[in-house]
Formats: structure tokens, C-alpha cells, sequence
């Protein structure tokens, strides 16, 4: 006996595509209001407006919200001569409609809940206005000539991420000895932790020690000229978190201690250079000669066995060009959903989008936009950020040439957003650049004094990169001098006594 029911299929119109709500829920949610102005303390943080469904109600509860903000009473009376005043009380049911909505609560008990039905069927309708508008936009239109479709799926998880925070609370008043306890906390992170670091490590000792490591939420930039290695150290400590992460020992809940998943958004170089650069780095080849493939037989076995390592590092690289804040938001926040995240690196600024860069006329304007969306983004996903930037050219026309925070393009805003600023210089690069000649009747003894001079001063900053703390808003300012092999874009810790400067 066949027993098979053939099931017939679901028809667009068989599906109820209404807007949901709860017209009894609305009217509990303002009679309790009328009869507890009180009320508005459980519910003002999320509860607008515009959440309820039927326009009197939403006409009701703004009335309410702006009397009680003024210190008035909101009473059936109050909003009857508000409505009157406004010559539309007929549109939200009368003044016996008012009335009746009082008078058919009698307790405010559990009005917390009742709104947050009430906001969460907003959320529901709100979802059925994106679904349709995701539709609409999939299909071509005159209006999207040259827009792809990944864009249309960075502004569609935008609109749900903003809908998904809308109505999240403020985070309010901190007790200050709730405040106190939570910085004890770190305190004794850090005097537990081998090297004294609250934050994500570097994996650099000194550069841990002078800042504590990288803190969540902070604006990190990392500024230098062309040539200085501020892209070969960004990679370093970007690599360097995403290694520890795999090698760290493991808390009580069988979480890393150390290191974290990292996203490098590398607006410049494509993901196959800075896999070279990192590759070199391991496996002490020089780039350039794995690039032109001049490598012996036992160094593509080095290659080999150090790419089989890096396989398991969780650093995630994203090499799209010209980049806005919005697709760096949200590719990493899903980043973080599928694979947890610590630490953003954008490799550089300058070369971001803003949200208006085909209109903008102010690039300063334009930059001002995105550093405060790197920091917006950095407290948001509670991650450090390090974004790179470009230095003026004003430092080369300088008889000493290491940067200073005026030496940043469109510096106002990058300075006044960043919560550390740090600068990659390297003496030994304009050394090598000023070798000296013979001057117009300088004797042999003169000349070759000064250029042994030279040669001493050269041999002295030779593989040596100065990381130059020039703010720090938690933490003192001062230089940081690493050891720099550029043959490999390696940066490590320096090893003398001398390693530091303030």
C-alpha cells in the first residue's frame, strides 16, 4: 500500500505577510503609563514611539515621553489639553479614549515586559521591511548601475545590525565601587600575567611593558614615512597575537591566555605579498629572492615546513581596495561571530573611503569621518584597532627627521581620535642616503674625519628602528628601539641596555 502524500506546495499567497502586533499590549503599556508616570524608568531606555503599531499609540506615548522629560504630569487631562492644543485629539480616540486606557490597568506590575513585546513585534516588522527592501534591491535596477552585489550585502547587514542595536539600553551610572572592583580586577590580571600586560600582546617585551599591551577599544595609529617598515611592523604584531593565540597555554575554561584571531584589512598590498612578507619572516629567506624564485632545494623545504606552521594562525586577511568604514564594520563583526576576533590592523588610512567620497570636497573632513569610525568600530566590537597612516612630507625638509603628531596628514582629527600614536623611524635609512663628499678645498684629514664619523654613526644605527610613543592617553610617552632586518621585514626585540628613551 503506497502510504506517500504528495504535499502540495507552498504559494507566495498562502503566506501571511501582515504586520504583526499587539494592539492589547499597546493600550496596557499606555494605561500604565497614565497610571505610573513612574513607568517610563523601565522602559524609556529601549521603548520609542515609532515601536508601536497603531499611529494614535505612537501619538499617545510621544505626548507622554515629552511631558514627563519636561517634569510634567502625564495624566488623561494633561495629554487631552496637549492634544487639543495641537488640534488632533480626534485622531487618537478622544479624551474618552484616554481615559478608558487608565482605567482598564489596574496594576503596573511586569510593564517591563509587556514593552518589550511590544518592541520586540517592532523588531518583526522591521525584519518583514528589510526582507522586502533586500528584495527590491536584488533586483537590477537603472538606479544600481555598477553596484554589486556584495555591496548590497554589506548594506543589508547593516540595516540589521543597526535594527539589532536600536533599542539596546545605555549603559547609565556605574556604581563607583562596582567601577572599583572591575580596575582591582585588572590589576590583578596584570600582576598575574608573566609580562604585566592587561591587553592583547605586541610580541614585543618593551613595547608590552611601556603600554600594558594592546588595550580593547583603543585607536591605535601607527605612523610613518615610506620606507620606515610601519606596514613590516604592523604585520609583525598582527602575526605575532595570532601566533600566540595557537601556542598560548589555556585558562580553567580552556580558553588561550594570550594572542587572538586578527582581521588585517591591507588597503595597499594584495594578500599574497604580505603572506611572502610573513613567509620570509619564518622561514629567514629574503623576500625578494622567494618573489624571483632564487631559492635552493633545502630552502623550499624551510618554505614548506614554515607554511604548514602558518596554516594554523588564525590571521585573516581582506585585500579590497579602498575600503569604507561601514564594509570594515561589518566584515568584522561576522568575522568575530564566526571566528571570534581581538585586534583589527588597517593597513592605511589614507587610503579608506568615507561614506561620501565622491562628493567629498574636505579630505581633512573626509578623514575626520574615519578615524571616528575606527574608534567607534574599536569600542563597539571591544578590540584594539591600529590603523596606519602616512606622514607629511614637512619631516624630510628637517635637519632632524623624526616625526612629530603635526607631521600626520590631516593630522587634527587622527591625533584627537587616537588613543595611543606611534612613530616608526629608522635613522639608519637617511644615513645610508647622505654619504658624504669631498667639499670644495677640504683637506684628506678633514674629509676622511668626517666620513669615518659617518661610518661610525651609520654602523651604530644600522638594523635599529626607533618605535616612537608620541601619545599615550593611559600611559607615558617615550621611544622604543627594536632591532629591524629589512631583508626579511623582521622586527624583534633589541637586546642592550640602551633600548629605551623618555
Amino acid at each position: 500500500m503506497n502510504n506517500i502524500v504528495a504535499l502540495s506546495p507552498v504559494r507566495p499567497t498562502d503566506i501571511d505577510l501582515s504586520p504583526p502586533y499587539n494592539e492589547q499590549a499597546e493600550r496596557e503599556m499606555l494605561g500604565a503609563l497614565l497610571l505610573d508616570n513612574r513607568v517610563l524608568d523601565q522602559v524609556g531606555d529601549f521603548l520609542r514611539a515609532e515601536h508601536f503599531y497603531v499611529p494614535s499609540h505612537q501619538r499617545i506615548f510621544g505626548a507622554i515621553e515629552r511631558l514627563i522629560n519636561k517634569g510634567q504630569l502625564a495624566s488623561p487631562t494633561t495629554i487631552k489639553g496637549y492634544f487639543e492644543a495641537d488640534g488632533d485629539l480626534a485622531h487618537v480616540g478622544g479624551a474618552e479614549y484616554l481615559e478608558g486606557l487608565k482605567s482598564a490597568v489596574t496594576t503596573t506590575i511586569g510593564m517591563n515586559d509587556i514593552g518589550g513585546a511590544v518592541y520586540d513585534l517592532y523588531l518583526r516588522r522591521e525584519l518583514l521591511t528589510i526582507g522586502q527592501q533586500m528584495t527590491q534591491d536584488a533586483r537590477p535596477s537603472p538606479t544600481q548601475i555598477g553596484m554589486e552585489a556584495s555591496t548590497l550585502i554589506e548594506q543589508a547587514e547593516l540595516r540589521l545590525f543597526n535594527l539589532a542595536t536600536a533599542g539596546e539600553a545605555e549603559r547609565g551610572f556605574t556604581n563607583f565601587g562596582k567601577a572599583v572592583a572591575n580596575s582591582l580586577a585588572i590589576a590583578e590580571k596584570a600582576y598575574q600575567s608573566d609580562g604585566h600586560i592587561v591587553g592583547l600582546t605586541s610580541g614585543f617585551k618593551d613595547i608590552n611593558r611601556r603600554m600594558g599591551g594592546l588595550h580593547p577599544s583603543d585607536l591605535i595609529i601607527l605612523a610613518g614615512r615610506p620606507s620606515m617598515g610601519k606596514t613590516a611592523l604592523a604585520t609583525n604584531i598582527a602575526f605575532n597575537a595570532a601566533k600566540a593565540f595557537v601556542r598560548s597555554d589555556k585558562d580553567a575554561d580552556g580558553k588561550p591566555k594570550e594572542g587572538a584571531p586578527v582581521a588585517f584589512f591591507s588597503l595597499e598590498m594584495s594578500t599574497e605579498q604580505l603572506a611572502t612578507r610573513i613567509l620570509s619572516s619564518v622561514a629567514r629567506i629574503p623576500s625578494e629572492r622567494i618573489r624571483r624564485g632564487e631559492i635552493r632545494k633545502e630552502e623550499m623545504l624551510q618554505l614548506s615546513l614554515a607554511a604548514r606552521d602558518l596554516g594554523e594562525v588564525p590571521l585573516f586577511i581582506d585585500d579590497t581596495p579602498g575600503m569604507s568604514v561601514m564594509a570594515i564594520r561589518t566584515r568584522a563583526r561576522r568575522l568575530k561571530r564566526q571566528h571570534g576576533l581581538g585586534l583589527i590592523v588597517v593597513d592605511y588610512l589614507q587610503l579608506m573611503t568615507g561614506s561620501n567620497s565622491r562628493s567629498s570636497e574636505n579630505r581633512v573632513q573626509e578623514i575626520s569621518e574615519i578615524t571616528r569610525g575606527l574608534k567607534a568600530i574599536a569600542k563597539e566590537l571591544e578590540v584594539p584597532v591600529i590603523a596606519l597612516s602616512q606622514l607629511s612630507r614637512q619631516t624630510e625638509n628637517r635637519d632632524n627627521k623624526k616625526p612629530q603628531l603635526s607631521d600626520l596628514r590631516e593630522s587634527g582629527s587622527i591625533e584627537q581620535d587616537a588613543d595611543v600614536v606611534m612613530f616608526v623611524y629608522r635613522e639608519e635609512y637617511y644615513l645610508a642616503r647622505e654619504e658624504p663628499t669631498r667639499k670644495t678645498e677640504e683637506s684628506d684629514a678633514k674629509f676622511n674625519e668626517r666620513y669615518a664619523r659617518w661610518q661610525a654613526h651609520l654602523a651604530e644605527a644600522q638594523n635599529v628602528a626607533e618605535t616612537i610613543i608620541a601619545k599615550q592617553r593611559h600611559g607615558p610617552i617615550g621611544t622604543i628601539r627594536l632591532r629591524f632586518d629589512g631583508q626579511y621585514t623582521h622586527f624583534e626585540d633589541l637586546e642592550t641596555s640602551d633600548r629605551f628613551d623618555d
